[in-house]
């Protein structure tokens, strides 16, 4: 995910989550069970910056011509 897609899923799951924990307090507390790990899902998606890192290819070094004994 770029920067934008990432703020944007990140923020809406963060708001989503806070909904849902306001909403348990109100409701029944069963609630809580969703929406707390939606709230940590949304900040681990919001501050996860090390998704975006591509890591390079180690080629392997073949030995030609070794001897079989």
């Amino acid at each position: 995910m770029n920067l934008i897609s990432r703020t944007i899923t990140g923020v809406v799951i963060v708001v989503l989550g806070l909904f849902l924990i306001v909403l348990s307090f109100f409701s029944s507390y069963w609630i809580l069970t969703y929406g707390i790990p939606v709230f940590i899902i949304g900040v681990f998606i919001l501050f996860n910056k090390k998704e975006d890192k591509i890591e390079q290819i180690r080629s392997r070094k073949k030995v030609k011509g070794g001897s079989k004994k």
